[in-house]
């Protein structure tokens, strides 16, 4: 019964929250297909997460190298995967050529260089985003805001590596002044030369729908899908 009922939550709450990006693009002149859904998969059992697929979810974030290889075979085939948490140099060739879609989490060079390595050896280009701390926040990861466009410049000229656009965690905030400084920031970034910025992947649980207003394109749900907690079923 216990295991019906988690089932049962994660194709209500996909429902609700399917509805609730609808409405938030609708508002931001978009339409919901305009919006990636993803999933964030971190600890959540692999039968949850083809349920999630089964209704509709058809992008997943993986958050740990380790957890990933150890599930990936579990899940629905065909279903792309992105790699959004904290990445170490000395885990990327277990990412690179391994059926990651998009590495979220590219803050340096240092790291966008071991992906340029990893991937030329494997003859393929790898597409990457830049993460943003744009709260400044010691505890998280992330380039400053005004170290972006030389960041960006250098790893640009990497041949392996595609920068697709901007990732970012906001502080926790009671108003929306992080999301628009990113926004701007994600504007203003376009613009620059040899600039591809396609993707902001912006909004997670409590904040979605307001990253979607202002501009997010791929919002990154995980307990408002699954739960706050997550056991085995």
């Amino acid at each position: 019964m216990q295991d019906m009922q988690k089932i049962q939550a994660v194709r209500d709450n996909y429902a609700r929250i399917a509805d609730n990006i609808a409405q938030a693009a609708d508002k931001s002149g978009r339409r919901p297909e305009d919006i990636a859904f993803m999933a964030v998969t971190k600890t959540v059992d692999p039968v949850l997460v083809n349920e999630a697929i089964d209704c509709g979810i058809r992008l997943l974030g993986e958050n740990r190298v380790q957890e990933w290889q150890s599930k990936r075979e579990a899940y629905r085939e065909g279903i792309p995967v992105d790699f959004i948490g904290t990445l170490q140099a000395n885990k990327v060739k277990y990412l690179i050529g391994q059926g990651i879609r998009l590495i979220h989490s590219v803050d340096r060079l240092s790291l966008a260089q071991e992906i340029e390595k990893q991937a030329a050896k494997r003859d393929l280009v790898q597409d990457i985003l830049l993460e943003v701390n744009i709260g400044g926040e010691d505890t998280k990861s992330g380039t400053t805001p005004e170290a972006l466009p030389g960041l960006l410049a250098q790893v640009g000229e990497l041949p392996h590596v595609h920068v697709c656009g901007l990732m970012t965690i906001p502080p926790p905030a009671q108003d929306t002044r992080f999301l628009e400084a990113m926004q701007e920031l994600f504007l203003k970034t376009k613009e620059l030369p040899g600039a591809d910025m396609r993707i902001l992947s912006m909004g997670m649980s409590d904040d979605y729908a307001e990253a979607i207003r202002l501009g997010s394109n791929l919002v990154r749900v995980g307990s408002a899908l699954f739960g706050a907690r997550h056991y085995p079923v």
